[in-house]
């Protein structure tokens, strides 16, 4: 179905159209009306002049685009928000600011963020010394979650039972982690153990929700690591707190990780480009919802040269 507005020319950023959810939205955006480009971020180049902050790809310069339509992989986080980030400096409205996809991918940030704007997340502790460890594992007991502040798809991350187990895990990730990146002790929910839950945030609404479950007795769910996945409908306070914890990092398009517990639900992360499996899993059709947020929100929506203005 057509949008009454004008057509759009949108950029998606993303590794290239093999992916699902690149398809889906450029499915979905050319049959609505719309001129889409797919854009390999990684094989852009940025030319710095103040006057003329050109983003250029193979060789040619881009110009034009309505929106820009982010889906930054964690691996190509700071390269891929720099090619947004120049987007931003012509003007060009995006759906998800360069700042914001670069704080949800810090989980540090991210939690602090969170935590400040009174969203609930599982206890969390951060030290950079080793010594500290015992007294760590005294406040916020056994098991314990010690994952990387930029680890992505339960990679990074382990369950440690016993103080020994805890120390080890740590020594070896201070021992290979010479990028400084940070390291969290994290509460374990056992009654949440090897579940959680999905939520698709489009703009100030819920459009999708499953819960994930690993196969086997991995603690982790992630569909990457060979979960599945099920239909399911929040009740009214996780929803309420996936919509908090979106607007808390700025994301109006993400995908939010909440944890049911003894307490309520906690939030475990937000995604800033999350994947379109959970279109499969509930049947809900996730792109369309993210083409029309796009259609009233970005500026051009709202111009004089709409059809029929």
């Amino acid at each position: 179905m057509k949008t009454e507005s004008k057509p759009l020319y949108i950029g998606i950023l993303s590794n290239g159209n093999a992916n699902y959810s690149t398809k889906r939205l450029v499915e979905v955006a050319k049959a609505r009306g719309h001129k889409v480009r797919v854009i390999k971020y990684k094989n852009c180049y940025i030319s710095l002049d103040h006057k003329h902050p050109n983003v250029y790809y193979n060789g040619e310069e881009l110009a034009g685009f309505d929106a820009i339509l982010p889906r930054i992989s964690n691996n190509m986080t700071r390269y891929g928000c720099a090619i947004v980030r120049q987007f931003e400096m012509q003007n060009t409205w995006t759906s998800a600011s360069s700042i914001a996809i670069t704080r949800a991918r810090d989980k540090l940030r991210a939690a602090q963020i969170l935590t400040s704007a009174g969203v609930d997340t599982p206890r969390t502790f951060v030290s950079r010394n080793t010594a500290d460890i015992d007294s760590l594992l005294d406040e916020i007991g056994l098991p314990v979650i010690i994952k990387l502040a930029t680890g992505t798809h339960g990679n990074g991350v382990v369950l440690a039972e016993t103080r020994k187990a805890a120390k080890s895990a740590l020594q070896a990730f201070y021992l290979y982690n010479e990028d400084g990146t940070n390291i969290l002790l994290q509460e374990y929910i056992k009654e949440s153990a090897g579940t959680d839950i999905r939520a698709f945030v489009v703009g100030k609404r819920v459009v999708a929700a499953m819960e994930r479950q690993s196969l086997d007795d991995d603690f982790r769910s992630n569909l990457h690591k060979g979960g599945i996945g099920k239909k399911i409908t929040l009740t009214d306070d996780e929803k309420k707190i996936a919509l908090k914890a979106a607007s808390a990092m700025g994301l109006p398009i993400c995908g939010v990780d909440i944890m049911r517990s003894a307490k309520g639900p906690l939030i475990l992360e937000v995604n800033a480009s999350p994947g379109f499996g959970i279109e499969k899993v509930t049947g809900k059709d996730v792109a369309t919802k993210i083409i029309e947020y796009i259609e009233k929100n970005s500026p051009r929506h709202n111009s004089k040269d709409r059809v029929g203005a």
